[in-house]
């Protein structure tokens, strides 16, 4: 079910304009769009030269807060395409005074027009959407056109950590990362039980421990 438009959106969106790069004129063939380069400078963003990590699908900005505030000697910026969710990540992380955290509004697709090649140290790929039919297994974050894009825009000896509930997108996430080259390490069929001490608990996760749900977690590496 398609989410309520925020009352206020627009003026909410410019009061954190600071930290909120908007991409709102998107080419809808993102094979043409990509064309056009409009990289951001990040380390004139963050004000810093620290490495740069990549959360694709932030929601409301629980782990990207965490995570940033947990690492302050790391930048990460945090992508979601729906205007409705990543103004409340973006309040979020201004209420709670985070410097180290940005974000862009965009589809997956896109990021490699913001974003220069070989510029990020990490991705994170949190409870994407499964898309479970078969038909749309294209649009899943971890098919094989966007491990494409992740291969062009991470640096020498990024890695991948990918969390989900769904075995099925799991399994499928496993074969598309091996026939694209990467290397897995640190599979997990059960995160929770398994001893993990740097776990962050993102909105979808709380949920789906409370459900008695295995969550699943792996390591991708180039």
């Amino acid at each position: 079910m398609r989410m309520r438009r925020k009352k206020h959106l627009e003026e909410r969106l410019f009061g954190v304009s600071e930290i909120l790069f908007v991409s709102d004129h998107e080419d809808r063939n993102y094979n043409t769009a990509i064309l056009e380069k409009e990289y951001i400078d990040l380390k004139k963003w963050f004000g810093s030269e620290a490495p740069v990590y990549l959360e694709i699908g932030c929601g409301k900005g629980r782990f990207a807060v965490e995570f940033a505030r947990r690492h302050p000697d790391i930048n990460l910026l945090a992508v979601e395409k729906d205007a409705n969710v990543i103004v409340s990540a973006c309040e979020l992380c201004v209420s709670e005074n985070i410097p180290n955290l940005r974000f862009i509004k965009c589809s997956a697709e896109y990021i490699e027009k913001y974003v220069k090649p070989q510029s990020i140290s990490g991705i994170f790929l949190n409870f994407s959407c499964p898309f479970p039919k078969n038909k749309y297994a294209s649009h899943r974050l971890t098919a094989a056109r966007f491990l494409e894009i992740y291969k062009r825009i991470m640096a020498p000896g990024a890695r991948i950590e990918q969390k989900t509930d769904n075995m099925h997108f799991f399994e499928f996430s496993i074969e598309q990362f091996s026939a694209a080259g990467f290397i897995l390490k640190n599979i997990s069929l059960d995160l929770h039980n398994s001893g993990f001490e740097d776990n962050i608990v993102t909105e979808y996760e709380s949920r789906f421990i409370a459900e008695g749900l295995p969550i699943y977690r792996l390591e991708a590496y180039l």
